[in-house]
């Protein structure tokens, strides 16, 4: 199929409603430069809207690295947040509203990648520090390679990181204290680790087999109704912000509308004849 590419991304069709996003600038191993970032919300709103994919696998080119966070040489540029000039900060609240602005802005960007309607699989090695923790809490499922490396960075160059790692990885792992561990020290930490706190779903021996599984249960979610694996996603993130009973009420009145889809008579239909099923476009 044909691939579309957008500036240090780029996206494939591997397989029939499965796409494949790739950081594309291994040479700088696919470090963010805010170009980057600010596109990243182009690449993923364009695939949430798109009725011919149904899974997204989000992986880093090359073989060294799937992010090693953000470009520091690119952010510290005089006049950049983090090197900003005098006159900048000479008025320090007229400053901070910038700063502010500027952080709701990355949020955002980020948070493309849990906003899109299809399930994202992030495949995880080598060097994958900083962002990369900011992104990959954002995906759905995360693949890892054992020679992966990943370490929350930020307190290393002076700053709690707030784009999404320290609001959304207690959320993900079993362990508060451990969050804690790996965002205060910055330490190393590699597959194994990762996989025994709940980070990580599964460990690979190579970028390519981590793909390969990568595309495998993107597979299996692109066999199932996308109506049905829309809704999934957006019931358990809405509840892992709410209460029970919000969460339940939430989930009833979207599934007033959901469950009067083709897709149930279908699927019921395939399951008793013991055929697969196949469901049309969303």
């Amino acid at each position: 199929m044909a691939a579309k590419t957008y500036n240090n991304f780029t996206v494939s069709r591997p397989q029939e409603w499965i796409a494949h996003v790739e950081i594309n600038r291994p040479e700088k191993l696919n470090a963010f430069t805010e170009e980057m970032w600010t596109t990243l919300p182009t690449v993923f709103d364009d695939l949430s809207e798109d009725p011919t994919v149904r899974a997204i696998v989000f992986s880093g080119a090359g073989e060294k690295a799937f992010s090693a966070g953000l470009d520091l040489a690119a952010a510290s540029v005089p006049g950049s947040f983090f090197n900003p000039e005098p006159e900048d900060v000479a008025d320090a609240a007229r400053f901070a509203a910038r700063v502010r602005r500027f952080a709701y802005k990355f949020q955002d960007c980020v948070s493309s990648i849990e906003r899109c309607e299809k399930p994202v699989i992030c495949v995880l090695h080598g060097v994958s520090i900083g962002m990369a923790i900011d992104i990959s809490v954002c995906a759905d499922l995360r693949i890892c390679t054992s020679d992966v490396s990943f370490s929350v960075k930020e307190v290393d160059v002076g700053i709690a990181s707030d784009v999404s790692t320290l609001t959304r990885l207690p959320k993900v792992v079993g362990s508060y204290a451990w969050v804690k561990d790996v965002c205060l020290t910055a330490r190393t930490f590699g597959a194994e680790e990762a996989l025994r706190v709940g980070f990580v779903n599964s460990i690979f021996p190579s970028k390519a087999t981590a793909v390969q599984e990568a595309m495998r249960v993107a597979g299996v979610m692109a066999s199932k109704s996308p109506v049905a694996i829309q809704a999934i996603k957006e019931f358990l993130d809405w509840s892992r912000d709410h209460d029970v009973a919000t969460g339940l009420k939430y989930t009833a009145v979207y599934n007033a509308a959901a469950v009067n889809t083709k897709d149930v008579p279908t699927a019921m239909a395939a399951l008793r004849a013991r055929k697969v099923p196949r469901f049309e476009k969303l």
